[in-house]
């Protein structure tokens, strides 16, 4: 990894690193991947309009999250099958979030378990947790999330089933990850990831693997699981179900109209992730961006807003502050890292993030957070 300075580099470092199916399910979206495009195609439709000699000699970063004090306005989203881009997995990101004061979200489809994560990685720590079909699933995971220690659930609303992913689908992906006459060059070309991952230590979604007969079958396609597992039945009262059976913080991601914001807000949220799940499942989803500033004039401030998809730099992180946004949260960047470094890698792409950041909030004449409203920014949509 050679000493990158912008997203973009950790992610052709990441590229080089990872066996073409491997490094696709990270890029890849759903279907024509137009929302993947938009997700950060947007900010660019936001031009900021800095103020001039304002005191920015002591700029304020640190802000509260699920009810911690945390460095600065971002944390780590929830990813699952994480130690499919490098062996340290999970806790390799857990640790550089901790070094970073941010929280980490851990995915319920992660490859570490709840416990391992809250033992090894210090910082504020969240669970990414769905209502299944089997609600003892579920109260199982609440409260091995409470014993472990964990700040605050994440709640994912947007995964009924799984969004149509073209790419995996070509590369035949599945778990574990298997050699195939087409995948056959792409794994033998990368052994430092390739003998680890096909001869190591068993792949599994460790946390309920206990409780998902097909995982101690043969190789279960990532499709096949998901659409089995997930309720379509969801309704609200779910959610105020599980708020009951948590009674801490609880995000609700997934959330891209102002009505479900509000909805989210009644049934027991404290927060609300405006996400269209990094472009992965419904293809003509609005861009998080976009939605911002219609969520935060419909909350008023009774809720948590959290923009995630799209950031690949600082200043997207600033824009959506400037809408509403109260943090904002961040997936591929830090898989980039991950892959070209582990958790050095994790630890290069806050850094980058976070410097770039700093040095907008100086140039846009804003001392922190607080500084940044909507009068900073200037919304003029790019012609096609």
């Amino acid at each position: 990894m050679a000493h990158p300075y912008n997203i973009e580099m950790l992610r052709k470092s990441a590229a080089r690193k990872l066996p073409r199916p491997i490094f696709d399910y990270i890029e890849g979206g759903a279907e024509d991947e137009s929302a993947l495009r938009r997700s950060t195609g947007a900010y660019d439709q936001y031009q900021l309009l800095p103020r001039a000699l304002q005191d920015v000699s002591n700029l304020e970063l640190g802000t509260r999250l699920f009810g911690c004090e945390v460095a600065w306005p971002l944390m780590l989203g929830p990813t699952g099958l994480t130690r499919l881009f490098h062996r340290n997995a999970e806790l390799a990101v857990a640790r550089a979030a901790g070094q970073a004061g941010l929280p980490y979200c851990l995915s319920t489809l992660g490859t570490t378990t709840i416990e391992e994560v809250a033992q090894s990685a210090p910082g504020p720590k969240l669970f990414q947790i769905y209502i299944f079909k089997d609600r003892g699933l579920t109260v199982e995971f609440v409260d091995r999330a409470r014993e472990a220690g964990y700040s605050g659930l994440v709640l994912t609303i947007d995964t009924l089933m799984s969004g149509k992913r073209e790419r995996d689908r070509r590369n035949g992906l599945s778990l574990p990850p298997r050699l195939t006459p087409r995948s056959f060059v792409d794994f033998a070309l990368r052994p430092a990831w390739s003998i680890p991952a096909l001869f190591g230590r068993k792949f599994d979604f460790v946390n309920l693997a206990h409780r998902v007969e097909a995982l101690s079958a043969a190789p279960t396609s990532l499709y096949q699981y998901a659409d089995s597992q997930f309720d379509r039945s969801l309704t609200w009262k779910d959610v105020e179900w599980l708020a009951r059976q948590w009674d801490g913080p609880l995000a609700v991601k997934g959330i891209l109209t102002a009505d479900d914001a509000r909805l989210a807000g009644e049934s027991g949220a404290d927060t609300v992730m405006v996400s269209n799940h990094g472009g992965r499942q419904l293809d003509g989803a609005a861009s998080p961006i976009d939605q911002i500033g219609p969520i935060a004039d419909a909350v008023s401030g009774r809720l948590t807003i959290i923009c995630d998809g799209g950031i690949r730099r600082g200043e997207h992180i600033a824009k959506a502050l400037a809408l509403g946004a109260d943090a904002c949260s961040i997936g591929r960047p830090y898989l980039y890292g991950l892959a070209a470094g582990g958790e050095r890698g994790v630890s290069c792409a806050l850094n980058i993030l976070r410097e770039e950041y700093e040095r907008t909030l100086v140039l846009m004449g804003a001392s922190g957070q607080a500084a940044l409203s909507r009068s900073m920014i200037s919304h003029r949509p790019i012609k096609p």
